[in-house]
Parts: C-alpha cells; structure tokens; sequence
C-alpha cells in the first residue's frame, strides 16, 4: 500500500503560498515563484526535472482542501494529475464531478476522504496539497510522510505550511539539491 504524502514546495520563511490568495492569483502575491523549480531551468534543473518525474509517478490519488479545489479546478484544467482521482476534503459534500482531463473530484470529509484516496491509489502514494489540509491530517495521524521541495525564496507573509502543529519526523531518504533542496521526512506518529 502506498503512502499519503504532503509534497510542497516550501519558501524558506515557511510559506506555501504569498500572500493574498485569492481566483486571480491561486498561489498570491508571488507565490507562483515556489514552483519555478518544476520547469528545471534554474542551476541543477535537470535534478529538479528528475524528481518532479518521481513525484508525478508515484501518484495514485490526490486529497485537496475545498479551498484548493475552489482556487486550482480551472488553472488544473480538471484534477491536478490528469485521471487521477482527487478527494475533496469539505463539509459542503455535492455529487463526484468529472473533471475535463478525465479525473474524477470526489467530496467527503476528512477520514473518508483519506480512506477512499487511499483504496483508489492501491500500492501508489495519496498526495496531499493545500497547508490546512495537511495540518488536518496531521493531526489526525492520516499523515505518513512530508516532502518538502525548499526554495530559496522568502516571500516574508502568505500561508504557512504549519501553525502550531507538533510532531516527530524523521528522515526518509538525503536531500537531493537542484535549484531547490528535496527533503523527505517520515512522520512518526506517537
């Protein structure tokens, strides 16, 4: 069975997305910025491109907050991995919907959100985006590892990635450096 995994990119001051989040700008002010490593045209980009490959194959399933559902459906085009189906974590539950790149949006609460996304992924891993879901799970102990993709980059206000939260995490692998760091943590949950 696979893992559910919050994989992020992260700036330094601990931001996953700038400030003012809002449908013109999903990621807010300057928050695109965290996934210009993706492209792999920085310093070591063909590490960044080689770990994106790994990320993107290893996922089986997707879980979003609502708000992330709300603010990403039309920049994804349909589900963030084209197919794969994506678990909403809301409280406003409404019927599965189709997205227009063949992945199915399916709306539950927490646990049963993190339940379904992990029978769907079967031996992939269930990918976790948006910081308060991640906090939820977390919390929860639903939560088996945190990858970070840390980019040198301080946005200096925005959404942080965690708010108080306490937990053990241990490394699950060494940092792998392109034009950002890669780090993997598994969480122990005690």
């Amino acid at each position: 069975m696979g893992k559910v995994v919050l994989d992020v990119s992260v700036s330094l001051d601990g931001f996953t997305a700038g400030p003012n989040v809002r449908e013109a700008e999903p990621m807010g002010d300057g928050g695109e910025r965290l996934h210009a490593w993706m492209a792999g045209s920085g310093p070591g980009g063909e590490v960044d491109v080689r770990v994106r490959e790994e990320v993107d194959a290893a996922v089986g399933a997707v879980i979003v907050g609502r708000r992330t559902f709300d603010l990403g459906v039309g920049p994804w085009g349909g589900t963030p991995w084209p197919g794969v189906p994506t678990f909403v974590v809301t409280h406003r539950t409404q019927e599965n919907m189709l997205g227009a790149n063949g992945g199915m949006f399916v709306f539950d609460g927490l646990h049963a959100a993190a339940r379904r996304a992990e029978d769907a992924a079967g031996d992939k891993d269930v990918l976790v985006l948006g910081a308060q879901t991640a906090r939820q799970l977390l919390v929860a102990g639903l939560l088996d590892e945190v990858r970070l993709h840390l980019v040198p980059l301080l946005l200096g206000a925005g959404t942080p990635l965690f708010a108080g939260e306490r937990t053990e995490l241990t490394p699950a692998g060494p940092p792998v450096t392109g034009s950002v760091t890669h780090l993997r943590y598994r969480v122990l949950n005690t």
